[in-house]
């Protein structure tokens, strides 16, 4: 779908699997790789999907993130919540408070805190085996477990998660959601870690939102706006993304049961299949959160003039077969390390480390525990929740 002028309309027509991105960003990365589009308010900018020139626009500060508050391409509800936090900065800011949580999300941290995933894995899982089957993974393996681990680590109680999580997925509508619905829920998860900080402040524990306060309190080194926004954002992009990876992640492996079988004979080959993975699976067809430009850039023999909106597609760029040989198909034995399902630059997840090895321990704990796994029902019969800018599963009713 086209305007008179050549201007291609945004969102792009849906892809006819949730395996493979719509054909459509292929013949564009081939033909078009920077094309001029129109979002859905009408406004221009402009669509990337070639691995060089995504990652170009991640890594270069030219395309500014705090630049893009309120374009056009942002009309999704985490772009609403950019717009106040660290994932709307630019360095210095962006700096700034990235190094005050950055000490949570090591590698060393990470792997000190590997046996307590394992454990929450493991008593996550045996429940499930003890429960009569078909067992939904969603509510009783994939959500609860990223959640318990995000909690831990900031200090939230798990046991609310019937509270924050609605408010979550609110934040994580797409273009269609109200942005009404969308700031109310932001406002009550900031009224939630407001009376969280003040306990946290009456009663300061071994956590990271205890650090943060210090931070506040004690260095000045963030506002009280800040820590909020920094407390809830930890929150939402701790277990949300997780948690819907797992259910695609499993959907994905099934779907190609040969490289599921793989995965079970060679369990060692789990680290490289969560890179393949992170690769392959398509958790969501939009595009990623825009930049402007403040100054003329060229890409692929395109300039792009100051002032202009840029989205990117990750899924186009990580079907890149000038990068990825044989890019549609998944390879579990790939060795790979320059996907982009974390991102690059300056916004590189922060908490890539800790989301890979809650994959890794989620992928060894399901073949070990539930040998023979299946999903019990149809793709056809599968229920996403509508109006979200990630794939996220309503159930997934498993057996084995």
């Amino acid at each position: 779908m086209t305007q008179h002028d050549d201007t291609l309309v945004l969102p792009l027509p849906p892809a006819p699997s949730i395996y493979h991105p719509t054909p459509r960003l292929a013949e564009l990365r081939a033909e078009r790789p920077v094309a001029e589009v129109a979002f859905p308010d009408g406004s221009k900018g402009w669509l990337v999907t070639r691995y060089a020139d995504v990652r170009q626009v991640l890594i270069d500060p030219r395309f500014s993130r705090a630049a893009a508050a309120g374009s056009g391409g942002s009309d999704t509800g985490i772009a609403l919540v950019a717009t106040d936090s660290i994932l709307g900065m630019d360095p210095p800011e962006h700096t700034r408070l990235r190094r005050l949580v950055a000490g949570a999300f090591t590698a060393r941290r990470v792997e000190e805190l590997r046996p307590r995933v394992t454990a929450l894995v493991d008593e996550l899982l045996q429940g499930v085996a003890a429960r009569p089957r078909p067992v939904d993974l969603v509510e009783h393996f994939s959500l609860p477990l990223p959640v318990r681990v995000i909690c831990e680590l900031l200090g939230v109680p798990p046991e609310d998660q019937h509270i924050f999580h609605a408010w979550s997925d609110t934040i994580m509508s797409d273009a269609g959601g109200d942005p009404a619905e969308i700031r109310a829920a932001m406002g009550n998860l900031g009224a939630y870690f407001g009376k969280l900080i003040a306990d946290k402040r009456a009663a300061p524990a071994n956590d990271l939102m205890t650090a943060l306060i210090a931070a506040r309190d004690n260095q000045d080194r963030l506002s009280e706006q800040e820590l909020v926004n920094l407390c809830f954002g930890l929150l939402i992009a701790g277990h949300e993304t997780t948690a819907n990876q797992i259910n695609m992640f499993l959907l994905t492996l099934l779907h190609f049961p040969e490289e599921y079988e793989r995965l079970a004979k060679s369990p060692e080959l789990v680290p490289q299949a969560v890179e393949e993975l992170m690769r392959f699976v398509q958790l969501g067809e939009g595009a990623g959160l825009p930049r402007v430009t403040t100054e003329a850039v060229e890409l692929s023999g395109v300039t792009i003039p100051a002032g202009s909106v840029v989205v990117m597609s990750m899924a186009a760029a990580n079907r890149d077969e000038s990068v990825f040989a044989d890019a549609d198909r998944l390879d579990l034995t790939r060795e790979i390390s320059s996907h982009l399902g974390f991102g690059a630059g300056a916004h590189h997840c922060l908490g890539a480390q800790l989301a890979r090895m809650e994959l890794q321990e989620a992928l060894r704990g399901l073949l070990r525990h539930l040998p023979g796994l299946h999903i019990a029902v149809p793709d056809d019969q599968l229920r996403f929740k509508t109006g979200m800018i990630v794939r996220s599963l309503q159930s997934l009713p498993v057996t084995w």
